[in-house]
């Protein structure tokens, strides 16, 4: 296990500008990593890069020194300075043996993210492993430690609570936008095109939701939100006129006041008296205090949703007691893994070599008495001699797993 390592750089020590200076998109991983890899002597090698982390998994002998590392970087990007070693360099983490396995669990569990809970990292590792295995990067090392990372993470999202509270600003909305029984027929308007309500629209149209109006300050950037949901565009500026109708309000735009006075609701809804949802996630509020105040509305602001989001993230990190005991195990249980799939590979030859021994034996040693045999003795010596031989790899591997783990212990 020693030479299982992995190079950490992540959002707990590095600025992401730092860390984006070893990003590599798959085309370019294709293009370096091979290289990389024979050029840094690793028997394996494994790269996770996301939008606050690099991970180099890798399989070696080599000592992880802080020239190893500078000559690493410098193989991802040549443009970087000695200021830019340096710094990556500073901030780098390396786990060897144990604990970069428990290190590997707890990325892939989301402990060590930047949103503890979030499931999306999981499927970043798995990627990350099958594009680097199609690569022919990867061996039986890092191919049984995925194994059973994944396998590891799945028990914790299973087992406890850590991904259970949302705690994403979206994810909150949405969840109480359905609390309200808002139908999937629902006319939503979204005032703001920005990315906080395109991540909004895109998750609402994931729900089938479907009848969207994009208001925007620019009609292209509405035009081009409106055009992912199928919906329609308008400027912001003619708001005032629309007479179609809503039953969903959502707001987030850069504005330094009121976008959506009382007079501009007013409008909006005519002679509707139905109660409308109001979603407010802009800083500062989108929505006049005089609209709340005056009409018979839903309102979800961005501060409630905060205070939920911060009170579930506490939730989470209470979970992270249960997670580590779940990962202690899984790390006790991979490490016996490993050393009988050691044995399994040492041993290996055992049954090519009782092979031929059988061959020689037959027709070679004893080729006078097997020719004296008639063909029915002959296919009863074979089978009985096929059963032993069997048997007999078999035992060897067992008894050799239990002496070697016996002696480990």
């Amino acid at each position: 296990m020693n030479s299982f390592k992995i190079i950490s750089l992540t959002h707990k020590l590095a600025p992401l500008e730092l860390i984006g200076k070893l990003h590599l998109d798959e085309n370019h991983q294709q293009d370096y990593l091979g290289g990389l890899k024979i050029r840094m002597e690793l028997k394996e090698l494994m790269f996770l890069s996301t939008c606050n982390r690099v991970e180099f998994v890798v399989n070696t002998d080599r000592e992880i020194a802080p020239e190893f590392l500078s000559d690493l970087f410098y193989s991802i990007n040549s443009r970087l300075t000695k200021e830019d070693l340096t710094a990556l360099v500073e901030k780098t983490i390396t786990y060897e043996g144990d604990s970069a396995l428990t290190h590997l669990f707890e990325v892939s569990a989301s402990l060590d993210s930047l949103v503890v809970g979030e499931r999306e990292i999981i499927t970043q590792v798995r990627k990350s492993y099958e594009f680097c295995n199609l690569l022919g990067l990867t061996g039986d090392t890092i191919r049984l430690a995925i194994k059973q990372t994944i396998e590891t993470a799945k028990q914790v999202y299973t087992d406890t609570d850590i991904a259970k509270n949302p705690v994403s600003i979206v994810s909150l909305a949405y969840r109480q936008l359905r609390s309200l029984g808002i139908k999937n027929n629902a006319r939503i308007i979204f005032v703001g095109a920005g990315e906080t309500n395109a991540n909004m629209a895109k998750y609402l149209k994931k729900h089938q939701y479907a009848n969207f109006t994009v208001f925007n300050r620019t009609l292209e950037n509405a035009e081009k939100l409106a055009k992912e949901l199928n919906g329609k565009a308008r400027e912001l500026s003619h708001i005032k006129d629309f007479k179609e109708g809503f039953d969903v309000l959502i707001s987030c735009t850069g504005a330094q006041g009121a976008v959506i006075t009382n007079d501009i609701y007013a409008s909006l809804i005519g002679d509707d008296t139905s109660k409308k949802v109001i979603i407010d996630l802009a800083i500062p509020a989108d929505i006049d205090a005089k609209v709340i105040e005056s009409n018979d509305v839903h309102y979800i602001d961005i501060e409630s949703l905060k205070k939920q989001a911060a009170d579930n993230l506490l939730k989470r990190e209470g979970e992270i007691e249960a997670c580590k005991a779940i990962i202690n195990n899984k790390v006790e249980e991979f490490k016996q893994l490993f050393q009988e799939r050691k044995i399994e590979l040492a041993f290996g030859e055992i049954p090519k070599q009782i092979k031929y021994i059988k061959e020689t034996a037959l027709n070679e040693v004893f080729a006078k008495e097997m020719n004296s045999l008639d063909p029915q003795g002959k296919e009863v010596l074979d089978k009985v001699l096929s059963y032993m031989e069997k048997k007999y790899n078999a035992l060897a591997i067992k008894t050799a797993k239990k002496v070697f783990l016996e002696e480990d212990l």
